[in-house]
């Protein structure tokens, strides 16, 4: 089945100025544990769109799944690139605002202008080699995630063959993490505080604009070496595709794909393996699992618990109608693709037991010309991570009832803070010896033996973490 864009009256009254409407707080303590309940609200008050506050900036927020497509997929009529922003332009936008260090950044994925054309070309042309199975870089990757996977939960055995775990801690967070470090070619533990930089900038908290500051140093100094000695990952080859980019313009990009492949797959790694452990489906998704239907399972998982709730807004580019309102040029618009996703219009033909539409209807990487560059490769290291969790635990099950699991929120992300396990581990674990990862399964830069790895604050970190005997 597919969805087609139906045009709307706008109510009476639907022409009222974002700025002089009543907005209301979107990051509430609802929304944190509670979301779907601020977005029902939401749309009964306003229908498929409605004016929030985004603390202490209003911005118009789509509930709507029909109304997102309608956003998604006219790059032209809803630009990205913050020079689009009416408030912003005329200085009203707080300069302290937490997001701004998320959204100041100018990378493949807020830019607007002529120049997003060339770089996303780039960017397809870099990433192809990861995210088509064919290649060695792809088959690379994935043996190098497998070899992380092992090194972890081999880790987390340690504590011995039965006992409690935090699985988003001690495995789904810095899973990404070592993948990151696969694809940016990251010397030495360099990128271990440059991922928890990048978490403090997704977080929106205090400590985002220092965090960014940090991070982009570190991702400078990176491209400036991959300009001098260019090797077999990410940053060499959008290089090779996009030469004229300089070494400040390379760093913003790493900096997006450094933020895709780790909170974003984090969340993705957690939220399945929740949902295979908590039986939620009819016949246990264990199964499916085995027979080979991970990346089904995902789609389902996005499809309810999406992990980029938000995307970056776009800015309507003329006055016109969407949903119950008129949207002035200017005006920032934030697709949610968790609110549309629990729009009515969407979730009643995705619920259990109908199959009126594919689980691929889902809205988790986007849509459209704009849609996610990578959502390829972030599949492929999540389902890689999955898959190792189900092969090497023989048991797995919640440590809490999973209505009373932790939930942290942000502008952007939704996802567990932590992941209380009681876990056995396969017979064949405790005596798993893991191999140190080949030369062919990582750039040069990135083949650091299991001493470094061990030393680094990551490790340290996550041996830390370790409880023995359970």
């Amino acid at each position: 089945m597919e969805f087609h864009v139906v045009e709307e009256e706008p109510a009476q009254g639907g022409g009222a100025r974002l700025e002089d409407l009543a907005t209301e707080p979107l990051l509430t303590r609802d929304y944190e544990t509670r979301p779907a309940l601020v977005y029902e609200r939401l749309r009964e008050r306003h229908g498929p769109v409605a004016p929030v506050d985004l603390l202490g900036v209003p911005a118009w927020l789509v509930l709507g799944y029909r109304e997102s497509l309608q956003v998604l997929h006219d790059d032209a009529g809803w630009p990205k690139g913050l020079e689009n922003w009416r408030a912003r332009s005329e200085g009203r936008v707080p300069a302290d605002w937490p997001l701004a260090p998320s959204l100041e950044v100018n990378h493949v994925l807020i830019q607007g202008g002529s120049g997003h054309r060339a770089l996303r070309t780039a960017w397809d042309a870099a990433l192809r080699p990861f995210q088509d199975p064919r290649q060695p870089q792809a088959k690379r990757l994935r043996a190098a995630v497998t070899t992380y996977a092992d090194d972890l939960i081999t880790l987390l055995a340690q504590g011995g063959g039965t006992g409690l775990a935090d699985l988003s801690a001690q495995f789904s967070r810095p899973l990404p993490l070592m993948a990151a470090s696969h694809l940016l070619g990251f010397p030495g533990s360099q990128a271990d505080d440059a991922l928890m930089d990048m978490w403090r900038v997704l977080d929106a908290g205090p400590d985002a604009e220092p965090a960014l500051a940090r991070l982009l140093e570190t991702l400078t100094e990176l491209a400036a070496a991959k300009k001098e000695q260019p090797g077999d990952d990410f940053p060499s080859l959008l290089l090779a595709a996009h030469p004229d980019l300089s070494v400040d313009e390379l760093a913003r990009e790493l900096f997006m794909l450094l933020g895709m492949t780790s909170d974003h797959v984090g969340i993705l790694i957690s939220n399945t393996v929740v949902e295979v452990i908590s039986g939620e489906r009819e016949g246990g998704v264990r199964t499916v699992l085995s027979a080979g239907m991970v990346r089904e399972t995902m789609n389902r998982v996005v499809m309810r618990k999406p992990p980029l709730v938000n995307f970056v807004p776009r800015f309507a580019a003329a006055d016109m109608p969407l949903g119950n309102y008129t949207i002035r040029a200017g005006d920032p618009v934030w697709v949610s693709s968790a609110a549309a996703h629990a729009d009515p219009v969407f979730a009643g033909q995705t619920a259990p037991g109908s199959s009126t539409i594919s689980s691929r209807a889902h809205l988790s990487w986007g849509a459209g010309p704009r849609q996610c560059p990578a959502r390829e490769l972030a599949s492929t290291i999540a389902s890689a991570g999955v898959s190792r969790v189900f092969e090497r635990f023989a048991h797995l099950e919640l440590a809490l009832p999973v209505d009373q699991l932790p939930w942290r929120s942000s502008p952007f992300m939704r996802g567990l803070r932590s992941l209380p396990v009681r876990y056995e581990l396969a017979a064949q674990t405790a005596r798993y010896v893991p191999a140190a990862p080949p030369e062919a399964a990582a750039p040069v830069a990135d083949v650091a033996d299991q001493a470094i790895r061990r030393r680094s604050s990551l490790w340290r970190y996550l041996a830390g973490l370790i409880r023995p005997g359970g």
